[in-house]
């Protein structure tokens, strides 16, 4: 019984111990981070299935009028195998 609070604590202590990026992002943050990178105001954002699982989509209208899309992983993406 005094095992299984500890596997617990070491398991949430990993968990915290990973950076964000581990996680991915929610849209929101997805096309706000790209917005601010970008200089640009967000025209559109979504998640879309791939192959290799979801990743937001996100279309930017740059200072120069330029529409831009910017694609970022979402937190199922699916790792690459050997």
């Amino acid at each position: 019984m005094r095992g299984i609070p500890f596997k617990i604590v070491c398991i949430l202590s990993l968990a915290l111990a990973l950076p964000a990026q581990a996680f991915g992002v929610s849209l929101e943050e997805a096309a706000k981070q790209a917005a601010q990178q970008n200089k640009a105001k967000v025209l559109s954002a979504k998640t879309v299935k791939t192959n290799r699982g979801r990743q937001h989509e996100i279309k930017l209208l740059t200072d120069k009028g330029v529409v831009k899309t910017v694609r970022v992983p979402d937190k199922d993406v699916k790792k690459k195998r050997r």
